[in-house]
């Protein structure tokens, strides 16, 4: 298994992963269950390590398509330089999650505000990471581009004239 093929499995951990960490954080939140949140921010956690091949696979999977016919360079750039802010984001929101489950921990009176806080990075961090993905896929799935399928429209137009 090459970087490309590692790439590929792994980048929908911290997408999913993260959605279902958030899941399970809101839920322990609403319950007020200390189990359930510790759950929730270590399924966070262990996400945030799990970014780090996907992301450091990605210049493999790169490599692997740029000269293929028919990739944009335009979208490998613009997710490249996403998933750089992507990644940042998932590194802090690790820590945050750790640095809530040590105040769950040891009781402090922070623990419920980290927590809170935690929930709320997350959510803007699973938003970057899906918009990461939703690049990545149109890397390989023009299908998934509007911009090609206005192209192709506007192609079709032109031969029935």
């Amino acid at each position: 298994m090459d970087g490309a093929h590692l790439h590929l499995i792994l980048n929908h951990f911290p997408i999913v992963g993260t959605l279902v960490g958030l899941g399970v954080l809101a839920y322990g939140l609403i319950i007020k269950d200390l189990s359930v949140k510790k759950a929730g921010l270590g399924t966070l956690a262990v996400m945030a390590i799990l970014a780090l091949p996907a992301y450091f696979s990605g210049e493999e999977a790169e490599e692997a398509v740029e000269h293929l016919p028919g990739i944009s360079d335009a979208v490998i750039h613009e997710h490249e330089e996403l998933a750089e802010k992507a990644i940042l984001m998932m590194a802090f929101l690790g820590g945050l999650s750790l640095l809530s489950l040590y105040a769950i921990w040891k009781n402090k009176t922070i623990a419920k505000t980290s927590t809170i806080i935690t929930f709320v990075f997350g959510l803007l961090t699973f938003g970057v990471f899906a918009k990461v993905g939703n690049l990545g896929g149109k890397i390989r799935h023009t299908e998934l581009s509007t911009d090609i399928q206005k192209h192709d429209d506007v192609k079709k137009e032109y031969e029935e004239d």
